[in-house]
């Protein structure tokens, strides 16, 4: 089951959006200027309800009573609850104290005013702007100095009754300064949650694009570093047999042009897949034979053919039903044998024996890549990468971390006697595989 959200139809009134645009304008106001809205603030209350308790004070309007006080003595409380609210997003508690000492004083001379509205504003602005735990002693303060202003109210309610309202006008005060409060924070959560969930996601796409950067620069090590091994191999081996056996040098020039396109017909394919854009079709049917699917188990015995033709010995050798593995290990276990026997032909020569073992038993599956190091028995380790992760190369490093991808662990190390060996083991229940039968099939 869908469930649809749908806009409040309230927003899309007129004169709901006429609010609020001003209500925008007004905010972006008050956070460039904050002390505009306080100060029309003073003067609106000064205007209306000064000139109106002064106004009504002659007249005897029964809401009003001066209590026998002069015009300035008016003036004078007036100013005494108005003008503090100057601060009352600065200091709301101490605005809050000095409203309520002048409203009790008022009321202790008899004296009714239209501006004792301040003490309800000062009671809002301490619910908005000041500290929650001064909000309630704030209100039982307000609420004791309401209870001598119902008692003397100068209209014919009963003391409960005027109580009552005043209680009413408190309580709202307060709630409107939570409310607005309230939805400020949700406001700011929402924008901060926002800016956090745009900031992860820029993380991630950075993360995506690194680790997409290290699988190319992978993908490229393996192609580029194994084929011009290879090359280089080839052609030393052809040069040095090209004045004794010239038939051996035309063989491997053909070998290195065969060597050649394969390593460019790779590179093309992962060349077409990185100009690939999100969302565009497939490569057309022109392209198939560059996107061809990516080597495996079953490669490997033309890699070995390859290696051989530079001249070292490489004996291949399987146990079990390796390639009835899936598609992601049999990479992983072709790129690791790549590394390993181009790492071999690379620091032990052409004038080495190698031994390839991929034996796949039960939930098991090991790799094996040994050489016999270099030709008139050299120190392995000068010819080898060095066993310190800190300081080997990076053949070593990414074929830890191809194996790591499926669960899996290389060591690569002297052997004893002499010579290399590099070792991968996987788990196949935990790289996605299933146990397989053993069959030993020699290369």
């Amino acid at each position: 089951m869908t469930t649809v959200m749908t806009e409040d139809p309230l927003w899309g009134h007129p004169q709901v959006a006429w609010l609020t645009r001003v209500a925008r304008r007004l905010r972006r106001v008050d956070q460039a200027r904050p002390w505009v809205l306080d100060t029309a603030l003073v003067l609106a209350a000064l205007l209306v309800f000064g000139l109106l308790d002064l106004r009504t004070g002659r007249q005897h309007v029964a809401l009003v009573r001066t209590g026998g006080l002069p015009p300035y003595g008016i003036v004078a409380l007036q100013l005494g609850l108005i003008l503090p609210l100057l601060w009352r997003r600065r200091a709301p508690s101490a605005v809050l104290g000095a409203v309520l000492a002048v409203f009790l004083v008022q009321w202790s001379l008899d004296v009714s005013l239209h501006s004792d509205i301040a003490l309800f504003i000062a009671l809002y602005s301490l619910a908005r702007h000041g500290r929650l735990r001064h909000l309630g002693f704030g209100c039982a303060a307000v609420l004791a100095a309401l209870g001598l202003a119902a008692v003397r109210v100068p209209v014919p309610l009963s003391p409960l009754v005027a109580l009552f309202f005043l209680g009413s006008a408190a309580t709202a005060a307060v709630a409107l300064g939570l409310g607005i409060r309230l939805g400020w924070a949700y406001l700011v959560a929402l924008r901060d949650r926002a800016a956090r969930l745009e900031l992860e996601r820029d993380q991630r796409s950075r993360l995506a694009a690194a680790a997409e950067r290290a699988r190319i620069a992978r993908e490229m090590h393996d192609i580029v570093g194994h084929n011009l091994a290879v090359i280089i191999g080839l052609a030393d081996g052809g040069a040095d047999a090209v004045d004794f056996v010239p038939q051996r040098g035309k063989q491997a020039l053909q070998l290195i042009a065969g060597t050649g396109r394969q390593a460019l017909g790779e590179l093309r394919r992962t060349l077409a897949v990185l100009r690939e854009a999100p969302g565009q079709d497939p490569p057309d049917v022109t392209m198939a034979s560059e996107l061809s699917p990516q080597p495996g188990i079953a490669g490997l015995d033309a890699l070995c053919e390859r290696v051989r033709a530079a001249g070292p010995q490489v004996h291949y050798r399987t146990v079990g039903q390796p390639e009835a593995l899936g598609a992601g290990i049999q990479l992983a276990v072709y790129r690791i044998v790549q590394e390993a026997l181009t790492n071999t032909l690379k620091h032990a020569g052409t004038d080495t024996n190698a031994r390839l073992t991929v034996a796949a038993e039960g939930e098991e599956l090991h790799v094996r890549v040994e050489d016999t190091g270099p030709a008139g028995g050299l120190p392995q380790p000068a010819h080898h990468p060095p066993t310190d992760p800190e300081g080997e190369g990076h053949g070593i490093a990414g074929m830890r971390e191809r194996a790591a991808l499926y669960g899996g662990t290389v060591t690569a190390g002297p052997r004893p006697g002499g010579g290399w060996a590099v070792d991968a083991a996987f788990h196949l229940t935990t790289a996605g595989g299933s146990p397989l039968p053993r069959t030993d099939s020699p290369t």
